[in-house]
This record gives C-alpha cells, structure tokens and sequence, in this order.
C-alpha cells in the first residue's frame, strides 16, 4: 500500500457495500477512510431491509393466526403508530453501532458530500481526503417520476417513518417495495391501489407465482390498475388526485411513488476523472475495477446483473478486502444469489429461472405446497415451488410462493452451490419437524 497519501483506501458511502469488508480490511493493517453524506450503514440497516422486515412481522403473525381461525380465537389488529415506534426501537442503534465498529478498527469517518477532485482526491466539505484505491458505494436512491405535481408523492423511507397511518393510499409501480408496502399498509387497515407501469408485477419472479400474490391481494381488498399511465399528482383540498389513464382520476390521502431506485453517480464527480457509468450504474470489470485503475465500485451503484441486494453488496465488500489485501489476485467469482419478496405470502428464487430451465430443457419438477403434511401443521392453503435440475440431478434453480419461501430457498441454497449430489444430499440430516426437512424431502 502507498503511503505518499492520506488512507491505502478510501470509501465514498458506508453501506453495506463498504463496512462488511472495510472493517476486515482496516484489521489487517490498511488505513481506511469512510465518506457518508446520510446514516452511517446507509440504505439497509436505516431505511431499508431492517426496517421494512420489522414493519411486517405484525403482518406475518397475523397471518398465521387467521390460518388457524377456530384453533386460536380471536382476531389480530396492528397498532400502526406503535408499529412504526418498535422499528425505531429496533434500528435506532444501528448507525451508533456500525460506527462504533468502524472507529474500534481505526478507520476515520467523515460525514459530508464526497465529490473526486482527480483519481486519488475525495472532497469533502472544503478538504481534501487522498488516497491509493477509491472505491465508490454510494448505492441507489428512489426514482421519481418526472410529471406534474411529482413533489406531492413521497417515497419508501417517508412511507416507514408515517407515525398515522392513511386511509386511502395510491401506490405508483409494481416492483419489490411497491408489493411489499402494499402488503403491510393493507394489513394494517388502509385502502390500498397499485397504479401499474404495465400489465404485470414484479416482472423478474415467475409470474403464475407473482399472480398467487396479486390474487391474494385482491382477495384482501387491494386495487391494482395495469398499464395506468401515470400522468400526473394534483392537490385536490386535504387530498391528492392521481391522473392517470385517459382521463381517470384516483383520489387519496397519500401517495407512494415506488417506481424503482436509479444509482448515485451524479455530482460525485465521476465524470471529471473519467469514470463510466450509464442508467444502471457504474461500469466495471471482473475485479470490481471501474474504467479508472484505483478506482473501484461496490454494492448496488454497480451496473450487473446480479441481484442488487444487500448480501451482494456483503460479497463484493468483503471481495475488495480480499483483494486490496493480497489474500486474491483472482476475478470475483459470485455465488447463486437468491431473492425475495416479503409478500404474505413470500415470493423468492435461486439459480436458473423457470423461462430458462424451459428453454434449456432441464428437468421441471413443481409441487403443491398444501399437499405436504407439514404445510397442514399451520394450515397453509396456498402455495407452489418449482424445481429445477441438471441432468446428473443437480439441484440448479428454485422458486416458491409460500409463507416460508425465503426459509426454504435458505435451506437449498448449499445444494445449488456446491452441486450436491445424492452422496451429499444423504450425509445432510436436518432437523425434524422444521421446513428445512420438509424442503430437503422433495430432493
């Protein structure tokens, strides 16, 4: 490492991206630096995943309770002010804590807007921070719409901080935080419609399971309008008019515009030391290495067709330490990464999709939830998953709408990384009754 600057590494944001391999890189003798305009841990731990899952496990155990009507009496209500008061509880030490491991490593945190000034110089409010290797995990941020009136919509992190919970919410887009809040706003008691982009949601999952979830939803009492054609927000007195259509008109008490999340590469300067990115992101080679030779990228700023999720974000992150540290010299290698919907129920994958593994010709094995004896234990009535196997019957793909899917994708995720085949799969022992030995049965 090159001493003649300030830091052997700098890192612009301190997400996920950055502290899970910042902290392992500052242990074995670099001196690191962490820039953070926002929350130290940025997106996930504040105003993302923690918050989120925290919000909807109400939710989750409402559901089960209406499962088993007859058997638990009574019905579940969620006190949305005290909901939104526990995820406070829950994440309101995470900055402090993720700090705090960053400082007991020696690492300096400086918080401010971080912009280059050349290849090896971070700007932040007036001072000049140099280091050998930059490395740019500045993450994603919530698109806005660009139409009339779009200053009266509000995003993700304002719909987790609403201490009175709305009556009549319009949800702009269709994607994982549109579904995923439409899920928890309804349980909670308010009038929910999804104002869709197209004719279909959560476009990446396989979509006879995503219509489970939408018919779910309708089932609950939740509007999805397709191909809406949002065109504009009007203030209409206490309430807002959401144009859409020809000549429709939705009137509501709030509006979340969920239309995705675009990266942060604007006004860092990226363009002024000859860093490319485009719409998706920052452009890089398979050593996480962006156009510029010390400066690299990490986390969900990069443009990939990886999942852009937090554990990506982690393997990339603690991929740099590897390599800055010289335990690596090789190109990053990803792992099958799954995702996940929180839906009630869930939506999730792995490896090869079903539209793949059909146009491949692999073995297509599908399987109705309900029909499994422990699925009765708490009387699921709805759910599916699909297999997906090589020809030596290598588990290589899986997706499930199920009240568990993310458990059972967790549970086979070692057999689709490490190619388990039959001698592997009978040395594995789980425990019983759980789902992991439900899942592992239909192997």
């Amino acid at each position: 490492m090159a001493n003649q600057y300030d830091y052997d590494v700098l890192y612009l944001g301190s997400g996920h991206g950055t502290f899970d391999g910042a902290i392992p890189l500052a242990q074995s003798g670099a001196k690191v630096g962490v820039v953070e305009a926002d929350m130290i841990g940025g997106t996930c731990p504040n105003y993302g995943c923690n918050a989120k899952i925290t919000l909807d496990a109400p939710v989750a155990l409402s559901r089960e309770v209406e499962r088993l009507a007859g058997v638990v009496d009574g019905k579940l209500t969620i006190n949305w002010a005290k909901n939104v008061a526990h995820k406070n509880d829950v994440i309101k030490g995470l900055p402090g804590m993720i700090g705090g491991l960053l400082d007991s490593v020696g690492i300096d945190v400086f918080h401010g807007k971080g912009s280059f000034q050349d290849a090896h110089t971070i700007v932040v409010d007036g001072q000049e921070k140099t280091a050998d290797k930059i490395v740019v995990s500045t993450g994603l941020r919530p698109h806005r719409l660009d139409i009339p009136g779009t200053e009266l919509a509000h995003d993700s992190r304002e719909f987790m901080d609403l201490t009175e919970l709305p009556k009549n919410i319009a949800i702009i887009g269709s994607g994982y935080i549109s579904m995923e809040f439409a899920t928890i706003a309804n349980a909670a008691g308010a009038n929910v419609t999804v104002l869709m982009h197209s004719d279909k949601a959560l476009r990446s999952f396989y979509q006879p399971y995503v219509e489970q979830v939408i018919a779910d939803l309708e089932d609950r009492g939740v509007k999805f309008i397709k191909n809406a054609n949002v065109s504009a927000f009007v203030r209409n007195g206490d309430q807002f008019d959401v144009e859409y259509g020809d000549d429709d008109k939705l009137t509501v008490d709030w509006i979340l515009d969920a239309t995705g999340r675009i990266p942060n590469v604007e006004d860092i300067g990226l363009e002024k030391v000859g860093v490319k990115y485009n719409a998706h992101g920052v452009i890089m080679n398979d050593h996480l290495q962006t156009s510029v030779e010390n400066i690299y990228a990490s986390g969900d700023v990069i443009d990939k067709t990886q999942p852009k999720l937090t554990p990506t974000a982690v393997f990339e992150s603690t991929y740099l330490c590897k390599l800055f540290s010289g335990q690596t010299s090789d190109a990053i290698q990803y792992p099958v990464i799954p995702s996940v919907v929180f839906t009630s129920p869930r939506i999730a994958k792995a490896g090869v999709s079903v539209e793949d593994a059909e146009k491949q010709g692999l073995t297509v094995q599908t399987n109705h939830l309900p029909d499994d004896w422990y699925r009765q234990v708490d009387n699921e009535t709805q759910g599916d998953d699909t297999l997906i196997f090589d020809k030596d019957h290598h588990l290589v793909g899986v997706t499930e709408v199920s009240e568990q899917a993310d458990n059972v994708i967790n549970t086979l995720l070692p057999a689709m990384e490490f190619k388990f085949g039959a001698a592997e799969l009978g040395r594995l022992v789980y425990l019983f009754p759980s789902i992991s030995s439900a899942t592992w049965g239909q192997l």
